[in-house]
C-alpha cells in the first residue's frame, strides 16, 4: 500500500485545519545555550510542534479524521486507544465538532493526560497495558457502533502529520536531513511524504526507543510487527505493534531507523529543560536525542531539521523520567 498524494493533496489539508490548528513556529539552535550540545558546524532547526493544540501533533490527523466522518458517524461517535497524547487530540477534536468520544488508555498513564480528557468530555476507559488497550477498543467498536479512529494507522492521521512536514518545509531553508520520531509510524510517514514531495533529495532518518523498536524489526521482517512487551519511558512512542499501512509508507519515503536507549531520551530531556526552557515529555526528546547522539558525527556540518512533536508530561512524571540522569554533555 503507497500513498498516492501530491502537493495538492496536502495543501488542501492545510487550507482545511488552517483556521483552526496552529501553524507552529520553527527555532533556529543557534542559542549560545544549546549550540555546544549540537553535531559540529550543523546548521539545526526544530519546529515546536508541542505549542499545537493539547500538546502535539495529533491534533491535526484528529481533527480531519472527525471532518470526514459521514453525520451518521458523528452521531455514534468515536474511539480509540492511547497512550494519552492522541486521546488527548481526538477528544478536543471531537468537542470541537459536537461528536461523542470514548478513549481507552492505560491505568499507568500520566494523571495529566487522564484529566485532561475527563475534562474535555471524553467517556474514559482504562486497562492495564498498551496491548491491552488495543484489544479492547476494539470491542468497543464493534459493540457500539462507534467509527475506530487509529492513532497512527490510519490516512487522515497520516495526512495530518503530512501537513506538519509541509510546514516544516515552508519553514526552514533546504534540508540536508530531517531526524523524526517514530512510535507506530503515523507521525513519519506523513512528514517523510511531504518533505520528499518538496526535496527528494533531503534525507528523513526516524528514531525510535529500544524499548519499543518495532519500525526497526518490521523493515528488517518486511512485515508488521507486534510487540510482547513495550519497555520505554517514551509511553507515547509505545506503539504495541507496526501495521501495513504506515510500516509500508515508511519503507518507501523513509531511508534510515535508529534507536535510542531510555538513558538517551532522559538526558535530553534534562538538556532541552536547561538549554532550551522546555520541559518536554521522552517523545518530545527523541529526535533531537538522535541528532545529538547516534547520528552526531554524520549530521557535522549539514543543515539539519527535528521535530519537538509534543509534551503533555506533568512535573511528577517529568521528575520521574529523568530522576538519577545527567542532561546530555559533549562526552555522551
Amino acid at each position: 500500500m503507497s500513498i498516492d498524494w501530491n502537493q495538492h493533496t496536502i495543501n488542501n489539508a492545510r487550507q482545511a485545519i488552517k483556521d483552526v490548528l496552529i501553524e507552529t513556529p520553527v527555532l533556529p539552535l543557534r542559542s549560545s545555550k544549546i549550540a555546544p550540545y549540537l553535531p559540529a558546524g550543523a546548521d539545526m532547526y526544530i519546529k515546536l510542534e508541542l505549542f499545537q493544540h493539547t500538546g502535539s501533533f495529533k491534533a491535526r490527523g484528529a481533527y480531519l479524521g472527525v471532518c470526514s466522518l459521514s453525520e451518521d458517524a458523528m452521531a455514534n461517535g468515536v474511539v480509540t486507544f492511547s497512550g494519552g497524547n492522541h486521546a488527548l487530540a481526538l477528544t478536543w477534536a471531537a468537542r470541537e465538532r459536537g461528536v461523542p468520544v470514548k478513549v481507552v488508555m492505560m491505568e499507568t498513564a500520566d494523571p495529566m493526560r487522564i484529566e485532561g480528557c475527563r475534562q474535555m468530555g471524553a467517556e474514559l476507559v482504562l486497562a492495564k497495558d498498551m496491548i491491552s488497550c488495543s484489544e479492547l477498543v476494539k470491542t468497543i467498536c464493534a459493540d457500539e457502533n462507534r467509527t475506530y479512529l487509529h492513532p497512527f494507522n490510519d490516512p487522515t492521521m497520516v495526512l495530518g502529520s503530512a501537513t506538519c512536514g509541509a510546514e516544516l518545509v515552508s519553514q526552514m531553508p533546504p534540508l540536508d536531513v530531517v531526524v523524526l520520531p517514530i512510535g507506530g509510524g503515523g507521525l513519519i510517514a506523513g512528514m517523510a511524504t511531504a518533505i520528499k514531495l518538496d526535496r527528494p533529495e533531503t534525507i528523513v532518518i526516524g528514531v525510535e526507543p529500544e524499548g519499543c523498536n518495532n519500525m526497526t524489526r518490521g523493515l528488517a521482517a518486511g512485515k508488521a510487527i507486534a510487540m510482547d512487551q513495550v519497555n520505554t519511558i517514551a509511553d507515547s512512542l509505545g506503539a504495541p505493534e507496526t501495521l501495513d499501512y504506515s510500516l509500508n509508507i515508511v519503507r518507501q519515503r523513509v531511508d534510515e531507523v535508529i534507536t535510542v536507549s531510555d538513558a538517551e531520551l532522559a538526558a535530553m530531556m534534562l538538556r532541552m529543560r536547561e538549554s532550551l526552557s522546555l520541559m518536554v515529555e521522552p517523545a518530545c526528546a527523541a529526535a533531537l536525542a538522535g541528532a545529538c547522539g547516534p547520528l552526531r558525527d554524520r549530521l557535522a556540518g549539514k543543515r539539519v531539521g527535528v521535530l519537538a512533536c509534543g509534551s503533555t508530561i506533568s512535573p511528577e512524571r517529568w521528575d520521574k523520567n529523568t530522576a538519577n540522569h545527567q542532561p546530555f554533555s559533549l562526552t555522551d
